[in-house]
């Protein structure tokens, strides 16, 4: 298949059906089609950087289409204009040869079953070729199209942090590094960076985290020394920080209430392994990928498919030492990671996600013991789901309080820390420590 028109498929499940976009290349690529990428690896990464490369850019990319075309399509052609997005990307952003990008791209009109639209998609990408230079002079007054952030993102950014807006957005643009996270329990840091550079690997070590690798480029996780043997995993430092925030002690009794895909769970049994874990999640599919981890890394605890907040589908009574709760969240903080956040946000009532959080932390509390701690925490940049969340919270539960984190990294909040994207490294992330008086 050509692999424009497998891109556009992809990128119509996502725009269409707000599927995610790492769900619907996971498709796409498995199993069938799993051989063919092994076999033709460059054919398989030529499909993910147009995937992500059209969503990351695409605000600027729809901006470039309304210049470029003298009317607007109608609704039911959303194909065509994901179509030309596909041949701006390759024209503006790749290496891909103008006439490549461009025939590859009116071909796909004639699968898609609109061969009338091959006259457009050519005219409107070789004016593209011919006037790019006037074309994109005339967006630099567009704030969307030079920040490449729907407005409405773009507002709740510059309301949350107005100094630092700038820097997010750029960030949030920017490829994330490929982050490990070693398994201190098989093997040091230091030792693994070592088997790292005699496989030819660059890498350094994160600050912050003690079990935090950076790669100097992406690989495929085969190909890292101890894979298989559950050496190491793939996890940002940001995210690493839980586990330690949280220090789950020998023998205690906890959950990781939205647990899956797990690496937050495994983290934890990697540092204390005699605990009781439970691990919740409300996707079962979403499940078995962190029973998976479990099973690679010969890790073990209790998975249970359940809504975290209604308690009474899994507790058994028994009063819990610690809680982590990784609340769903809007993923402001992980943009650069999943550039569809800046599709599928648009129209997520951020309401909704706000009172699943709120009824997470309210149901979760009542299974602590006193003396116990919960760990809040979201892989997001805005107030109203973090610093304004746990105030809420504070103010509505007596026996609450705060279990301030002392840390050199992130930005102190009212109550809590938060990582901005790009610090270190790091994704963006907000943590905030609970105990019950």
């Amino acid at each position: 298949m050509n692999v424009r028109l497998q891109a556009l498929n992809i990128l119509l499940q996502v725009v269409l059906s707000h599927h995610s976009l790492d769900g619907a290349l996971d498709k796409a690529l498995k199993p069938s089609s799993q051989k063919k990428a092994a076999q033709d690896g460059m054919r398989s990464g030529l499909l993910k950087e147009l995937c992500y490369g059209v969503l990351r850019w695409w605000p600027r990319l729809m901006a470039i289409e309304q210049t470029l075309l003298d009317k607007p399509l109608a609704s039911k052609h959303q194909d065509l204009r994901v179509l030309i997005w596909l041949g701006l990307y390759q024209l503006e952003y790749l290496r891909t040869a103008d006439h490549a990008a461009i025939s590859e791209t009116v071909a796909c009109a004639q699968a898609i079953k609109k061969p009338w639209a091959k006259g457009l998609l050519n005219a409107v990408l070789r004016r593209f070729q011919r006037e790019r230079e006037q074309v994109m002079r005339s967006l630099e007054t567009d704030l969307v199209a030079t920040t490449v952030h729907p407005r409405r993102l773009l507002r709740q950014l510059q309301q949350d942090w107005p100094d630092d807006w700038p820097c997010i957005v750029a960030q949030n643009n920017a490829r994330a590094p490929m982050s490990l996270r070693v398994n201190q329990g098989l093997i040091r840091r230091d030792d693994y960076l070592l088997r790292l550079q005699q496989a030819d690997i660059g890498a350094t070590a994160a600050e912050y985290v003690d079990s935090a690798l950076v790669l100097d480029g992406a690989c495929a996780v085969e190909d890292l020394p101890g894979f298989a043997q559950g050496l190491i995993s793939v996890q940002d430092p940001a995210a690493q920080l839980a586990a330690r925030l949280l220090a789950p002690q020998a023998g205690e009794h906890i959950v990781d209430a939205c647990a899956a895909p797990g690496g937050k769970t495994c983290h934890l049994l990697e540092i204390e392994p005699t605990i009781e874990l439970m691990a919740i999640d409300n996707k079962a599919w979403r499940l078995r990928r962190l029973e998976e981890n479990l099973q690679r890394l010969n890790l073990g605890c209790q998975t249970i498919v359940a809504d975290a907040s209604d308690t009474a589908s899994w507790w058994d009574g028994r009063p819990l030492d610690r809680i982590l709760l990784d609340a769903p969240c809007s993923g402001s903080g992980v943009i650069r990671r999943h550039p569809d956040i800046k599709w599928l946000r648009q129209d997520v009532e951020i309401a909704q996600l706000l009172a699943t959080q709120r009824q997470l932390l309210h149901a979760l509390w009542q299974t602590l013991k006193p003396g116990g701690t919960l760990l809040y925490a979201t892989c997001s940049v805005f107030a109203n789901e973090n610093q304004e969340q746990i105030a809420q919270f504070l103010a509505a539960v007596d026996n609450a309080e705060e279990f301030p984190i002392a840390a050199d990294w992130g930005c102190p909040m009212r109550h809590g820390r938060t990582i901005l994207p790009g610090e270190k490294g790091m994704d963006g992330f907000y943590y905030a420590r609970l105990r019950k008086k």
